[in-house]
């Protein structure tokens, strides 16, 4: 257990890079949900743009942080690893931001940005690019905190400038001519991305010492080897991003174009309701990866991986429901508008559709450590395929409720597959009773709850404590012998 208990605590710090830096981002939701500072249709707007964000990032980092984790951990020589990585994101970045600058003109026409954002949004994609491989070389290495430190400090001065620029910023222009000189009125969604951009701007400025450390060594054999195992990553990835976020561009594509970023913005308000789950999900991804690679030549390591798996589906379970019980009481305090709440419909969709999301990530084990990262791709390509029809079919009749129902479609899909594939391939001895018992009780919970006792906390709170019952009853030991490790 001394190992659960190391993973644990890497999970908690990871946890803090993760957690609190969106917990802080937060703020912005009511801040940009105030119609004082945006409208619906703007808010919709800016959640179109930062849609791209995902899939632009994923092609930029083409599957090669994924890929630096692999080889750091299998090749003796990890220096040869680091600068080989670091060189190939650095040209491919250059490259790929360069063209597109060029074709600017064109690509605002084609995926409908305007000009004066999509500038911003290049520079903001190459900063973040050239940060890839030090964020990933700080975890690789075990060093956490420091991690956790940056990733904060981003996301702070992020949220500092965003509160600055839209609320502050016009008032001290009426007094002090400095100010005057650069506040411009209706540019609240430039100054957003503004924000972003000086933020990322400084994540880069901290981490350059990275590059002061490494050996510019490239190694052609070994980057050929990281992108075979790369390529399916990058495929992966850009179907992950069609799952994630597709939704919200199908939206402005498949709706009228006079409710499109009303529909855009109400459905991406309440989305982020869901944060709870998506935090504890990829907080517990960031902790358990390298712990997959690095135990992945240990004694039978397919029991504690089936443990993993257990733990997480208990904790997630409570986190969906608890949620979903408490997502009344909740969402006056992130979206400040009641003209976003006709979405609240989706917010048990969501919920479980990150949460199914998480344990694919934990299940996704067998075709990592195996080097079958094909998989992946396959099951997140089909996933992306559900997705876009799913969307398709129901945008037109039903709206953004499509959209939700599609996520969770596709989600449930992806785990389905890969726990299918992964008995076959790098069988694992999953506890199916336990965490099936746990996923039918908050399932059935959090459903009935919110669409047939709504607002009913004594029913609500009821339903909480028999399932956290169930949870410490069935957990017990393995909490006593953490604990004593």
């Amino acid at each position: 257990m001394s190992g659960f208990k190391s993973l644990f605590k890497q999970t908690f710090i990871y946890g803090l890079a993760t957690v609190l830096p969106r917990m802080l981002s937060f703020i912005l939701v009511p801040l940009y949900t105030d119609p004082s500072v945006l409208s619906v249709e703007e808010y919709g707007r800016v959640s179109f743009i930062f849609a791209y964000f995902v899939l632009f990032n994923v092609i930029l980092a083409y599957g090669m942080e994924t890929a630096f984790f692999r080889f750091f951990n299998k090749e003796d020589n990890q220096e040869e690893v680091t600068s080989t990585s670091t060189i190939s994101l650095i040209v491919s970045s250059l490259s790929i931001l360069g063209i597109a600058f060029l074709l600017r003109n064109h690509i605002s026409t084609l995926i409908n940005i305007e000009l004066q954002y999509l500038n911003l949004v290049f520079v903001i994609l190459l900063l973040d690019a050239l940060v890839i491989i030090p964020f990933a070389w700080l975890r690789a290495t075990a060093r956490p905190m420091r991690y956790a430190i940056i990733k904060i400090l981003n996301v702070a001065v992020n949220l500092g400038l965003n509160v600055f620029l839209l609320l502050y910023l016009q008032g001290w222009a009426e007094d002090h001519s400095f100010f005057n000189s650069i506040y411009k009125p209706n540019f609240e969604i430039s100054y957003i991305f503004i924000s972003n951009l000086i933020a990322s701007g400084l994540t880069l400025l901290i981490l350059l010492p990275f590059y002061a450390k490494i050996k510019w060594n490239f190694d052609t054999i070994l980057w050929k080897k990281m992108m075979r195992y790369a390529m399916p990553v990058l495929i992966a990835g850009v179907a992950y991003s069609v799952n994630e976020t597709f939704d919200r561009i199908l939206l402005e594509y498949l709706l009228p174009p006079d409710t499109a970023d009303k529909q855009i913005g109400m459905y991406s308000a309440c989305y982020k309701l869901a944060l709870f789950m998506t935090l504890f999900a990829t907080a517990f991804r960031l902790g358990i990866e390298p712990y997959f690679f690095s135990h992945s030549k240990a004694q039978n390591p397919q029991k504690n991986y089936a443990k993993i798996l257990e733990y997480f589906v208990a904790l997630g379970a409570l986190i969906l429901l608890a949620v979903v019980i408490f997502a009344d009481v909740l969402k006056p305090f992130i979206i400040r508008s009641e003209a976003y709440y006709e979405a609240m419909w989706i917010v048990p969709f969501i919920l479980l559709a990150n949460f199914c999301l998480g344990i694919y990530h934990n299940l996704s084990v067998w075709y990592k450590v195996t080097d079958r990262t094909k998989f992946g791709a396959y099951i997140s390509i089909l996933g992306a395929l559900v997705t876009l029809a799913i969307n398709y079919i129901l945008i037109p009749i039903i709206g953004f409720k499509g959209s939700a129902i599609a996520t969770l479609s596709a989600y449930s899909i992806m785990v389905l597959l890969s726990f299918y594939f992964g008995r076959k391939y790098y069988p694992i001895p999953y506890n199916l009773k336990k965490i099936g018992l746990y996923l039918s009780v908050s399932i059935l919970f959090s459903f009935v709850f919110f669409y047939r006792y709504r607002e009913n906390y004594m029913i609500g709170i009821t339903m909480l404590i028999v399932f956290l019952g169930l949870v410490i009853s069935l957990e017990k030991n393995d909490i006593k012998e953490i604990l004593k490790s």
